[in-house]
Protein backbone atom coordinates (compact mmCIF):
# COMPACT_ATOMS: atom_id res chain seq x y z
CA UNK A 1 0.00 0.00 0.00
CA UNK A 2 1.32 3.04 -1.03
CA UNK A 3 1.66 6.22 1.80
CA UNK A 4 -0.49 9.11 0.57
CA UNK A 5 -0.26 12.68 2.27
CA UNK A 6 -2.87 15.05 1.26
CA UNK A 7 -3.03 18.58 1.60
CA UNK A 8 -6.30 20.69 1.15
CA UNK A 9 -6.21 24.17 0.00
CA UNK A 10 -2.63 24.21 -1.18
CA UNK A 11 -1.50 23.04 -4.21
CA UNK A 12 1.70 21.28 -4.52
CA UNK A 13 3.49 24.22 -6.27
CA UNK A 14 2.69 26.26 -3.47
CA UNK A 15 4.02 23.58 -1.07
CA UNK A 16 7.14 23.28 -2.75
CA UNK A 17 7.54 27.13 -3.08
CA UNK A 18 6.83 27.73 0.73
CA UNK A 19 9.51 24.54 1.49
CA UNK A 20 12.38 26.20 -0.68
CA UNK A 21 11.51 29.59 0.68
CA UNK A 22 12.14 28.57 4.92
CA UNK A 23 15.27 26.54 3.18
CA UNK A 24 16.51 30.26 1.65
CA UNK A 25 15.55 32.01 5.17
CA UNK A 26 17.41 29.25 6.90
CA UNK A 27 20.52 29.23 4.62
CA UNK A 28 20.86 33.16 4.63
CA UNK A 29 21.07 32.82 8.84
CA UNK A 30 23.52 30.43 8.33
CA UNK A 31 25.65 32.31 5.67
CA UNK A 32 25.59 35.93 8.15
CA UNK A 33 26.76 33.43 11.49
CA UNK A 34 28.83 31.58 9.42
CA UNK A 35 33.10 32.32 9.77
CA UNK A 36 35.32 30.24 7.81
CA UNK A 37 38.35 28.95 9.91
CA UNK A 38 41.91 29.35 8.36
CA UNK A 39 43.92 26.01 8.85
CA UNK A 40 46.18 26.25 11.65
CA UNK A 41 49.51 26.58 10.60
CA UNK A 42 52.59 25.19 12.64
CA UNK A 43 55.37 27.81 13.03
CA UNK A 44 58.62 27.19 14.58
CA UNK A 45 60.39 28.50 17.80
CA UNK A 46 62.82 30.41 15.51
CA UNK A 47 59.79 32.11 13.25
CA UNK A 48 57.93 32.49 16.27
CA UNK A 49 60.40 34.65 18.35
CA UNK A 50 61.08 36.87 15.29
CA UNK A 51 57.28 37.56 14.78
CA UNK A 52 56.90 38.50 18.49
CA UNK A 53 60.28 39.89 18.26
CA UNK A 54 61.21 38.30 21.91
CA UNK A 55 64.15 36.26 22.33
CA UNK A 56 64.53 32.25 23.08
CA UNK A 57 64.61 32.88 26.86
CA UNK A 58 61.37 34.64 26.83
CA UNK A 59 59.63 32.10 24.41
CA UNK A 60 60.52 29.68 27.15
CA UNK A 61 59.78 31.56 30.38
CA UNK A 62 56.36 32.16 28.50
CA UNK A 63 56.20 28.48 28.00
CA UNK A 64 56.78 27.41 31.69
CA UNK A 65 54.38 30.49 32.67
CA UNK A 66 51.84 28.73 30.56
CA UNK A 67 51.41 31.78 28.03
CA UNK A 68 52.59 29.35 25.27
CA UNK A 69 51.50 25.89 24.64
CA UNK A 70 54.26 24.16 21.99
CA UNK A 71 53.46 21.19 19.72
CA UNK A 72 56.09 18.48 20.09
CA UNK A 73 56.36 16.42 16.72
CA UNK A 74 59.12 14.32 17.39
CA UNK A 75 61.93 16.61 18.69
CA UNK A 76 60.97 19.35 17.27
CA UNK A 77 58.86 22.23 18.78
CA UNK A 78 56.02 23.93 17.21
CA UNK A 79 53.43 26.59 18.04
CA UNK A 80 50.24 27.20 16.46
CA UNK A 81 49.44 30.48 14.72
CA UNK A 82 46.10 30.60 15.59
CA UNK A 83 47.10 30.49 19.24
CA UNK A 84 49.84 33.01 18.47
CA UNK A 85 46.75 35.39 17.03
CA UNK A 86 44.51 34.59 19.91
CA UNK A 87 47.39 35.74 22.38
CA UNK A 88 47.71 38.87 20.03
CA UNK A 89 44.61 39.77 20.37
CA UNK A 90 44.03 39.63 24.18
CA UNK A 91 46.73 41.94 24.99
Amino acid sequence: MDNVTQLHGITPEQLTERIFKGLDERLNVLKQNFEPKEPDELITAKELEMELKISPTTRCVWQKKGILNPKKIGNRTYYLRSEIKELLNKS
